[in-house]
């Protein structure tokens, strides 16, 4: 199987362009030689998850509405962080900001790209642990209700259907899978 791009740019016009995406029309041969367009959303930050477990397997997940898909949404602990800066960092203050919690570890345990079919939003989840507990300080755009509970109840909402946030479900299923196979 070839590596190689076969699909091929003709043109390229920027669409859109805010802080925080940009879209992209292309002008394309499709790897069979038909021409088509095809749109690209760049992100402008790297997508960051982080999943805080405690000692006795507690964990947090925050509920707020989600614009983009109209529902209100449980999830892990999520934002973004500049793309040339350390994604530990933009994780220390992600958590920090959205749940009050520092932590003392953090072990990253998954890499994804999160809808590659027309964007190129890239995430990284980590798995904090040594967990000490502070005041939130959410951003302006963010109405937060933070819920600890054990990690066997998130887990659960996940089979459930309850948790659907892409960074969410794989940073849970992970962490089962590692729980499971006592490596942590």
């Amino acid at each position: 199987m070839s590596k190689d791009n076969p699909w091929k740019v003709l043109s390229s016009q920027k669409i859109y362009d805010n802080n925080w995406i940009s879209l992209t029309e292309h002008q394309v041969l499709n790897p069979s030689g038909g021409a088509g367009i095809y749109g690209e959303v760049h992100f402008k930050n790297l997508a960051i998850g982080i999943l805080p477990l405690d000692e006795d397997l507690n964990t947090w997940l925050v509920g707020q509405f989600r614009f983009p898909t109209k529902t209100y949404s449980w999830e892990i602990i999520e934002g973004g962080g500049p793309l040339d800066a350390d994604p530990i960092e933009s994780a220390k203050r992600e958590l920090a900001e959205e749940s009050g919690l520092t932590a003392a570890n953090f072990t990253e345990i998954q890499r994804m790209h999160l809808s590659n079919s027309v964007s190129d939003e890239y995430a990284i989840i980590y798995l904090a642990q040594g967990l000490t507990e502070g005041e939130s300080s959410p951003e302006e755009t963010e109405q937060l209700v933070i819920k600890k509970m054990p990690f066997e109840a998130a887990y659960q909402m996940v089979l459930n259907g309850e948790i659907t946030d892409s960074i969410s479900v794989a940073a849970i299923l992970k962490t089962k899978i590692l729980i499971q196979e006592s490596k942590i």
